[in-house]
C-alpha cells in the first residue's frame, strides 16, 4: 500500500529506485510472491487496471507497463516475465438486452464483435445477474499480451475471477482483483487521517507529491504478518 497525491490517475510508486534499493509497490508484490511460492518467479504476470478513461490509455503502457518492467530487471537482468495489461471500465453507457423479453442477459454473457473496436482487442461482459433494473457491462480493453492468449481462454479468465469474490456467493460484475484493491484502499482510508497528515507534511515540507499536487505522507508500512493476508475483507 502506498499513498500519492490526490485526482492524480496514474500509480507513480511502482518503482523508486533509492539507491541500490528499490522501494516500489512490484518488487514488495513480487518479493511476497518469490516467498510464498517456493523461491519461485512468475514467468507470465496479468495486471489488472481500472479507474484510466482510453485517453490515458497511452499513459498506462508508456508509464506504468515501463515502470513494471524496470522493476523486474531491477531484480534480476536476466529475468523476462510475460505481461498481459488489461483495463477494466465501468463508466459507459453501453448495455445489452435480449429482443422479445423483459429479462437481463445471462450471466457470463460476452460480446466480442460488432460493438467492440474494429482494430483494437476488447470485450463487453455480463458476469453478474442483475438483481435491479439493466445489467451493465464491464468493458475490458487488453492494451498488452506477450502471453498471447486465445480469446476464449482470456475470456474464461476473466469471468473466473468473477466468482473469487470472498464477500459474494455469486458472481459480481468485475474481476476480484480489482474489488480487492478498492477494499484495501477503503480500509486504510478508515486508519489514516489523510487531512493532518497532509497538513502536517505540508508545513514539514515531506510528503509524495506530483507537479501541481499537494504532498501526501508516506503511509505507515504493514506489517509483515499482515501484508501478506486478506486484511481488508
Amino acid at each position: 500500500l502506498r499513498s500519492q497525491s490526490p485526482k492524480l490517475e496514474m500509480i507513480d510508486s511502482l518503482f523508486k529506485p533509492q539507491g541500490t534499493d528499490d522501494d516500489g509497490l512490484v518488487r514488495e508484490c513480487l518479493i511476497d510472491f518469490y516467498t510464498s511460492s517456493g523461491k519461485r518467479k512468475p514467468d507470465q504476470i496479468i495486471i489488472f487496471r481500472d479507474g484510466v478513461s482510453e485517453s490515458q490509455f497511452n499513459q498506462v503502457l508508456n508509464i506504468e507497463l515501463d515502470q513494471i518492467i524496470e522493476a523486474c530487471k531491477f531484480l534480476d537482468e536476466n529475468w523476462n516475465p510475460k505481461f498481459t495489461l488489461i483495463v477494466a471500465q465501468k463508466n459507459h453507457h453501453t448495455k445489452f438486452f435480449i429482443p422479445g423479453s423483459p429479462d437481463n442477459v445471462p450471466p457470463g454473457t460476452v460480446v466480442d464483435n460488432a460493438v467492440c473496436h474494429p482494430r483494437n482487442y476488447d470485450f463487453y461482459m455480463c458476469a453478474h445477474a442483475g438483481m435491479i433494473g439493466t445489467t451493465r457491462p464491464t468493458h475490458y480493453h487488453i492494451l498488452h499480451d506477450e502471453i498471447h492468449f486465445a480469446a476464449d481462454d482470456l475470456q474464461d479468465l476473466v469471468h473466473s475471477l468473477s466468482y473469487v469474490y470472498q464477500r459474494s456467493t455469486t458472481a459480481i460484475s468485475v474481476v476480484s482483483p480489482i474489488c480487492y484493491a478498492h477494499l484495501a484502499a477503503a480500509q486504510v482510508a478508515q486508519f489514516i487521517k489523510f487531512d493532518e497528515m497532509s497538513e502536517t507534511s505540508s508545513s514539514q515540507g515531506g510528503g509524495h507529491t506530483s507537479a501541481g499536487s499537494a504532498p501526501v505522507q508516506e503511509l505507515p508500512r504493514l506489517h509483515e504478518k499482515v501484508r501478506s493476508s486478506m486484511f481488508f475483507c
